[in-house]
């Protein structure tokens, strides 16, 4: 009978032992990627200038990850999937706007600087559910006896492509006017703004911070009129000095009165004042920026994986364009490390100098990495109950839990830094997220192993 009971807690202790090294062991792959990345671009060393960073950025934005989207999504995408899939986008959303009420509670316990208040809300909402996921999953299949199966790394880039465009849309739309320059505080924003541009006359100086392409290379290239202006606040606050002045450019945007007796003129007389300005801010709102080269191949992908006869063409052993897909999955296997080099190279530049104060930033921070993914567990756990997720994939309700537990898309720095709003307090913040994310990311791991993988020895 001891023999037994010793037995029994032995392989409980075993077992314990293999959930943490399960947790433990796809975090030190990507940490061995990322502390490359940081030697090759620390200061102190300069093994590689921070130029080569950037191509490399640059490659993984136009090339990588959409060579990868395309040769994983386009094979498993199929109508029915698409159907039976439909909770991962609506996942995406729930964890948004969780965020923004968590977010929006961190304000009020945290009280950061009236400026920042919005600020706080974004980065506690939007979390990165792109490049980073992706890694994640590829680390955690690539070993022969991961616990999800022998097509691990197929299924689980799949759910996260899949997800993607939903969280492009809302950076483009929500997140790049919620990062508007505040109206109250446009003289010091402005001022931080100025300095900026001081810095970064040229586009391609190296003293540009690798934080603001790491996920949108040629940022320089996308700022407006209005980018770096409180615009939405100048056209709907009619009280405003500054807004009366600034209405005068509104009209300008459209048809002034008087301007001309055009039937299009008469049209614009006859719009409502709110409907119009409405119109002028979704004018201004960059939607044209939705499609880029990684959004572009997923919508490739669904189309193509959608169609059976396209489908056969270019997936399978024995379709004709087979060597296309193969040359795109070669360099699409590029893009993980490269992915984690550019991280490392991003944080070997260290924390900027940040106002937006210490509370708030752990505040931000506890939010991000351990709120979030508890109440995750309860929205994920329950539409399971409920039969809303329909695959019984573990992989699938895997990457719906690793959606809340990611810390803040570093793609927010860029939109930060193309608003002239809070580049500092982003580049901070996103630093001291992605150093705690590792003690987090592999608490969550382990647990949502054991809530994804039954009876499975992992």
């Amino acid at each position: 009978m001891s023999s037994f009971y010793s037995d029994f807690s032995g392989n409980k202790v075993n077992s314990r032992a293999a959930d943490i090294l399960s947790g433990i062991v796809p975090l030190l792959k990507l940490i061995c990627l990322t502390l490359i990345g940081l030697l090759l671009a620390h200061p102190k060393t300069q093994l590689v200038p921070r130029a080569t960073f950037r191509l490399l950025s640059k490659l993984v934005f136009a090339l990588f990850l959409p060579c990868l989207i395309f040769t994983e999504l386009g094979e498993s995408i199929t109508l029915d999937n698409i159907v039976r899939w439909w909770f991962i986008p609506v996942n995406v959303l729930l964890s948004t706007i969780i965020g923004s009420l968590i977010g929006y509670l961190v304000v009020l316990i945290c009280r950061p600087p009236p400026e920042f208040y919005r600020f706080t809300i974004v980065m506690t909402a939007f979390g990165n559910t792109g490049n980073l996921l992706l890694a994640i999953v590829t680390s955690v299949c690539h070993t022969n006896n991961n616990p999800f199966g022998s097509s691990c790394n197929s299924r689980g880039v799949s759910y996260v492509s899949f997800a993607q465009w939903v969280a492009v849309i809302l950076v483009y739309t929500v997140v790049y006017h919620m990062m508007e320059p505040p109206l109250e505080y446009y003289e010091v924003v402005e001022e931080d703004g100025v300095e900026i541009e001081g810095i970064n006359v040229d586009n391609h100086d190296v003293s540009r911070p690798l934080l603001v392409e790491a996920e949108w290379p040629g940022i320089e290239d996308k700022e407006t009129e209005h980018c770096k202006t409180p615009f939405i606040a100048r056209i709907f606050n009619s009280i405003s000095s500054v807004s009366q002045a600034s209405l005068p450019e509104v009209d300008h945007l459209g048809d002034t009165i008087g301007e001309s007796s055009s039937p299009r003129s008469l049209q614009c007389l006859a719009e409502p004042r709110v409907i119009r300005r409405i119109r002028v801010v979704a004018e201004q709102t960059p939607v044209k920026h939705i499609l880029q080269p990684p959004t572009i191949a997923s919508l490739l992908a669904i189309i193509i994986g959608s169609v059976p006869q396209l489908n056969n063409i270019f997936f399978g052993y024995d379709a004709p364009l087979s060597f296309i897909t193969d040359s795109l999955n070669i360099m699409g296997s590029a893009m993980v490390p490269s992915v984690m080099l550019v991280l490392g190279g991003m944080l070997s530049e260290g924390p900027k100098e940040s106002t937006l104060g210490l509370r708030t930033t752990i505040g931000i921070t506890v939010a991000r990495l351990l709120v979030l993914p508890l109440v995750g567990i309860g929205v994920v756990m329950s539409a399971d109950k409920l039969g809303l997720i329909s695959s019984e994939d573990p992989m699938f309700k895997f990457v719906l839990l690793l959606q809340y537990s990611t810390p803040s898309a570093i793609l927010l720095g860029a939109i930060a830094s193309l608003r002239g709003y809070a580049v500092r307090e982003a580049s901070a913040l996103l630093f001291w997220q992605h150093i705690f994310a590792l003690l987090s990311l592999t608490l969550y791991i382990i647990i949502f192993f054991k809530l994804t993988v039954d009876n499975v020895n992992v």
